[in-house]
């Protein structure tokens, strides 16, 4: 299917090129819109393209459609880059012609063959998705990367991946068996090793297929020497068109050593079969802490004399960052509590089938940290357990992400971050290499893998910024002539891209031969052109000739991007492209595979729609005043014309931005998962603001707007609204007219008297000056929530009356709206006055030293974000339930209420992405009771507040549900034992299962009154 074409911008050409591979017989998507080709503009380097459309194929024969068609003679200028997870850091993907992205439908595992350890897989699946199902058999896919829950196996033969314990494990091309390639003119070919009768046979065809093994085989034959010479003898050697490897050591010919590596620019890769090797039973990690970075390089040599699986290092600057993130609660008791003094960590991992091995290896690693060393270490942290190592290579994997979290202008970016060089001579290459940086007066961070001899360094540079971009080119230049006078190479390990301008230097005499394989597989040009090699005369891409998303970025009014900051920093890292069902990020991508429902998606909207607005003069940071204090009628003859416009049909790409952002569930999950910390809901919010000042409001908006205020009021005539709100036919009136559907009932008529006969006083700050201080110590405030308090009214009464059991004194707030549905519209005018209001309220109440608690995560972390926006220092704290309930552990513990009983935990999204810490904190009060409470990691229950009573959105909720709450809620034996922090989420579980789960504190007070 062809979406809209945008006559503006995609060339014709290329319109009439898509609308031919349609005709014949293309049966994936075909995406012409501004907005579907802005998403895919970037990966994670600096670099900005936007194709001419995208190709979504179904299958091999789409594959075959799509360049038999570009093989045409009318159709030879069009070019074609495939797409994997878009990850790459050097622009291997990006492309100005068509985009060919396999992950959308072809993403299957189609065969595991366990006897033979062997897996057959489509090009777009992602590396964690296969390793999942291999695990059933209790085997895995090797080569290990940072990205792997969102890089595809295509991806990684594009660029012949590797990663950590790659010294082991090899690359990507060491597990490949077969590749199954859709050559230029859409000849579908299956390769993988073969003899020299089967190589002879091929080679006496006419075909193309004669050609291309003709044209490779003479190319190692005639240039063996020189291959030798040239092709370094790297752990780490991505080259492209791997002419080193083109003979195994059996002497087989395999052409997929030149596939592997090639980035797309010699055929479009589309099945893939693989080897898989054994899990290892056990492992263990040993942590070896240093006081200078130098010294944890200059160590490894010695600490690969232990035999470990991997060496892997960060420096302080990364750890550091790692503690400001959520991943640092999952970790921190494995570092010492004076990490601070930490300048350098080396991770030591040991593998085996059992724990004899393992100490076996950390025994031989011991040995050699107590020979006398110039090596000054800092001691050293023995880790034990597959699931705890699985903790820290997670930490280690957020690192890429994680340097992009410093703070200003200036990030640090890849460009010159995977250099190669023989370990040996490591230490001292990234001493002169942090010299070259100092000398331009840099901060940088750096992490990678010593084993291998490739660290990965990041300087931070603002790429708006002119001057500082041209850094890019005499950095890299520097960079190159230092790597090449070490043995190594600029591009270890991911990739070449853009970077392939440095490969007729690097190759010499030996790169007219891989002119000559690229001629021979793609004549005309056509596939992923100006990277790793072009056929004749044609140029490979400058790193400072290609468009930098730094440079647009650079057009964008400053107080317009300031305005909308929380969102400009994205760097493309893709870590909000996660496949995990049981990972809460994103809900909206994981239900459709949609980029642009997505943060990455998003904020790459916003950001061109600003450069947009800028463009044409727009002054945001006036409008944006304009909006907030204009009333009800401002621009209304404005709107009036838009809307009108609107209606004809007229473009605006502002309404492709729209339609992204209407349909994120202000989750906030991307702002806690998200490395970079990008804020799609508060971006959301920003932008419906503005681009409501345009265009009217839907009536939802306005309903949803007045809730709060208007709570107490429909709860005083709860019958005739429950009446209503249980009608087939109210539903649907309300659904076809409003958007919403399946509203809830109303639980209370008062909830605040309700809670006083449970137990609680009324919590005013003339009651609070009175209490005596041994009264105060066991006094909390429990602040209100419209959903909790008027929709689920039992959970707050009888939080009231366990808090009472338990024998605290509760006190419970007057009802005031919160503001967190205004904000979630963009209402921001409106929400700023709100939480002024209740702010001051609460911030009064809390100064009397006595803790308030929430008990909605979604709400009350509105206090500390939101609320923080407009109040600053005068924000009132008001903690969660779990936050509380931990500072009061010990006190419950010496209760000793012994209770019995194994619990599950579902966790709520936006509270456990946003605050780590709570399930654990839930886990200890339940310990402390005597009861085990196992938190079940599950993504988004796809409610996510009102967004799963809009009628629109009932097929996105319904899939997010699906994709793990639904068998978790479900099955027969966690009946009765399942607790759920989330309105939404219990709510949700009702909906869908018609299942009853407790809030945690549900039940303890049950526990209690059954003992």
């Amino acid at each position: 299917m062809i979406s809209k074409l945008d006559n503006k911008t995609t060339n014709t050409l290329y319109q009439t090129y898509a609308e031919a591979v349609q005709f014949a017989g293309f049966l994936g998507d075909i995406e012409l819109g501004y907005a579907d080709r802005t998403v895919l503009a970037t990966d994670n380097s600096i670099y900005q393209l936007v194709p001419e459309g995208i190709f979504y194929p179904r299958s091999t024969d789409d594959l075959s459609t799509i360049l038999t068609q570009a093989a045409r003679p009318e159709f030879q200028q069009i070019v074609l880059s495939p797409r994997g997870g878009g990850t790459g850091t050097n622009g291997q993907s990006l492309t100005t012609g068509f985009m060919v992205d396999t992950s959308r439908y072809m993403n299957q595992v189609l065969e595991i063959n366990a006897k033979e350890r062997w897996a057959r897989v489509q090009a777009g699946t992602v590396k964690d998705y296969l390793n999942e199902l291999a695990a059933k058999e209790g085997l895995f896919f090797a080569p290990e990367l940072s990205t792997s829950n969102r890089a595809t196996v295509g991806g990684m033969v594009n660029t012949d991946a590797s990663g950590q314990g790659s010294v082991v494990y090899g690359k990507t091309r060491h597990h490949v068996l077969e590749l199954t390639s859709v050559l230029a003119d859409g000849t579908v070919w299956k390769s993988s090793a073969i003899n020299d009768d089967g190589l002879n046979q091929l080679c006496q065809r006419e075909d193309n297929i004669g050609r291309i093994h003709q044209t490779v085989r003479q190319a190692y034959d005639d240039h063996k020497q020189q291959v030798d010479d040239i092709f370094p003898k790297l752990n780490r050697n991505l080259t492209g068109y791997d002419l080193a490897n083109i003979r195994n050591k059996q002497g087989d010919f395999n052409l997929n050593a030149i596939l592997c590596g090639s980035e797309g620019t010699l055929a479009m890769v589309s099945e893939i079969k693989v080897n898989l090797l054994p899990i290892p039973a056990t492992s263990a990690l040993v942590l070896v802490f240093y006081q200078s970075f130098q010294e944890s390089l200059q160590d490894a040599q010695t600490l690969m004399a232990a035999r470990p699986c991997s060496v892997e290092t960060i420096d302080s600057r990364v750890l550091g960052l790692a503690k400001a993130d959520s991943i640092w609660e999952s970790v921190k008791d494995f570092f010492p509590q004076n990490s601070e003094a930490i300048d350098g960590i080396n991770f030591v991992e040991f593998t085996g089938d059992n724990e004899d091995e393992l100490n076996d290896g950390i025994a031989r690693l011991v040995t050699e940290l107590n020979k006398s060393s110039a090596i000054k270490r800092s001691g050293h942290q023995i880790v034990m357990g597959t699931a705890n190592v699985k903790k820290i290579w997670a930490m280690r994997k957020q690192s890429v992400g994680l340097l992009g979290n410093m703070e200003g202008d200036a990030r640090p970016i890849p460009f010159v971050e995977d250099v190669a060089v023989p370990p040996e001579h490591l230490a001292v290459f990234i001493q002169q290499f942090r010299a070259l940086l100092d000398k331009h007066q840099l901060t940088y961070g750096m992490f990678g893998h010593v084993d291998a001899g490739v660290l990965h360094v990041r300087p931070a540079i603002d790429m708006k910024d002119p001057q500082q971009a041209m850094l890019v080119r005499s950095i890299s230049d520097e960079v190159a002539q230092l790597a090449q006078s070490h043995g190594g190479v600029l591009w270890g390990e991911h990739g070449k891209g853009v970077r392939s301008e440095y490969s007729p230097a690097f190759f010499a005499d030996l790169y007219p031969v891989l002119q000559h394989i690229k001629n021979a597989f793609d004549p005309h040009n056509q596939l992923n052109p100006g990277k790793i090699a072009t056929p004749g005369h044609q140029e490979l891409l400058k790193i400072d000739g290609v468009q930098t998303r730094g440079e647009l970025d650079s057009t964008i009014e400053r107080k317009a991007f300031e305005a909308f900051t929380s969102g400009m920093y994205c760097n493309g890292n893709g870590a909000c492209f996660n496949y995990n069902p049981n990972s809460a990020m994103c809900p909206t991508w994981k239900a459709t595979y949609d980029r642009t429902q997505s943060p990455k998606g998003r904020s790459g909207l916003v950001r061109e729609w600003l450069r947009l607005q800028s463009a044409t003069g727009t002054n945001i940071a006036e409008e944006i005043q304009k909006v907030r204090h204009g009333g009800l009628f401002y621009n209304a003859m404005d709107k009036a014309r838009n809307t009108v416009d609107k209606l004809r049909g007229k473009e605006d790409f502002s309404h492709e931005v729209y339609r992204a952002m209407d349909n994120c569930m202000s989750c906030k999950s991307c702002a806690g998962q998200c490395p970079i910390q990008v804020n799609i809901p508060d971006l959301r919010s920003r932008y419906f603001e503005l681009y409501h000042s345009r265009y009217p409001r839907p009536l939802k908006h306005h309903i949803a707007g007045l809730l709060e205020p208007i709570l107490p009021a429909l709860a005083k005539v709860k019958p005739v609204y429950n009446v209503a709100a249980r009608s087939q036919l109210a539903n649907w009136v309300t659904s076809k007219t409003i958007g919403l559907q399946d509203l809830p009932a109303i639980t209370s008529t008062s909830p605040l008297n309700d809670c006083c006969r449970s137990g609680a006083s009324v919590a005013t700050p003339q009651l609070l000056d009175s209490l005596p201080e041994e009264e105060r110590q066991r006094t909390v405030i429990i602040v209100q929530d419209a959903f909790t308090s008027f929709f689920e009214t039992p959970v707050l009464t009888e939080l009231v009356e366990l808090l009472v059991r338990l024998g605290y004194r509760p006190l419970v707030t007057p009802f005031q709206p919160n503001g967190k549905v205004l904000h979630v519209y963009g209402y921001l005018g409106r929400f700023e006055k709100v939480a002024r209001t209740n702010g001051k309220e609460l911030k009064q109440l809390a100064e009397s030293g006595v803790s308030l608690m929430g008990i909605d995560a979604a709400v009350a972390l509105t206090y500390r974000d939101e609320y923080l926006e407009v109040m600053g220092d005068n924000t009132p704290e008001v903690l969660l339930l779990s936050e509380w309930f931990a500072r009061e552990t010990e006190r419950i513990a010496a209760l000793n209420l012994g209770l019995e009983g194994d619990y599950i935990l579902l966790g709520h999204c936006t509270e456990t992405t946003n605050v780590p810490a709570t399930p654990s904190q839930w886990q200890a009060l339940y310990k402390a009771c005597g009861l085990k409470l196992t938190y079940q990691p599950t993504g988004c229950c796809g409610m996510a507040g009102i967004y799963g009573h809009e009628t629109r959105n009932q097929a996105v909720s319904r899939k997010a549900y699906e994709l793990s709450w639904q068998s978790v809620v479900e099955k027969p034996e966690n009946q009765g034992r399942l607790v759920a922090t989330g309105y939404s989420c219990r709510s949700q579980a009702k909906r869908l299962s018609d299942a009853r789960i407790l809030h945690p504190v549900q039940m303890l007070l049950h526990l209690l009154k059954d003992k």
